[in-house]
């Protein structure tokens, strides 16, 4: 499943957050890359242990606390802190599939990748290129989207940046071990999330049915959660 959460970021934010992190010094992307990703991968990171990185990905991962969306369709266990990438002409990531364990000794944290999330930080109109590409059994999906909007897909997706052409694309990058391992149940319980949600509007959240429905979702995800 592929969601786009829009407004993870107020556009305040993005500017609080841009200033902060461009200020900082930036190294080779590659400096965080397994064997298969080197080859493939040509774009600056901001170190993960540097004070920018960790200020300012610790800020992301309170905002998504605060989305109702993104809790509800990655069912969040562990959020791998944000990395942070820029990619300028001639920058560009090929096909490649995440690591499926990633760890960050700085902060211990140690996680399956069930999910990736682009966290883009620039508009569109400010590079040409640099188009996310995401290859699942739907078929192939191009993501560019505005600064402070999200992209969330399986981590096991195949996908690659497309080249930049002009400009600077700059995004914050992390993935997500989620309680649901398996991405159809996790489909299945977000679409009956939203489904309760939207028939509570109209019942009340106290109404028989929604009660049993609002009852069925929890059972499913006591049955199915791993912590």
């Amino acid at each position: 499943m592929m969601l786009h959460v829009p407004g993870v970021l107020t556009a305040a934010q993005v500017a609080e957050l841009r200033a902060q992190i461009d200020a900082a010094p930036w190294e080779d992307g590659n400096a965080t890359s397994g064997a298969q990703s080197a080859l493939a991968k040509f774009n600056r990171q901001l170190p993960e242990n540097s004070e920018a990185a960790v200020q300012a990905g610790a800020a992301i991962r309170e905002a998504l606390t605060r989305n109702p969306l993104f809790m509800s369709a990655a069912l969040p266990h562990t959020v791998y802190p944000p990395l942070f990438n820029r990619y300028g002409p001639g920058h560009g990531f090929g096909d490649h599939i995440d690591n499926a364990l990633r760890f960050q000794r700085h902060q211990n944290v140690r996680i399956r990748t069930d999910l990736s999330a682009t966290l883009f930080l620039c508009d569109p109109s400010e590079y040409e290129g640099g188009e996310l590409v995401v290859e699942d059994t739907y078929g192939v999906h191009e993501v560019k989207l505005p600064a402070g909007d999200l992209i969330l897909y399986p981590a096991s997706s195949l996908h690659r940046v497309q080249a930049v052409t002009a400009g600077e694309r700059v995004a914050s990058f992390f993935w997500i071990q989620s309680l649901i391992r398996d991405d159809a149940r996790r489909a299945l319980l977000f679409d009956m999330d939203l489904a309760i949600q939207t028939l509570a509007r109209g019942a009340g959240q106290d109404a028989p049915a929604i009660v049993s429905l609002t009852g069925g979702y929890h059972n499913l995800l006591r049955m199915w959660a791993e912590l």
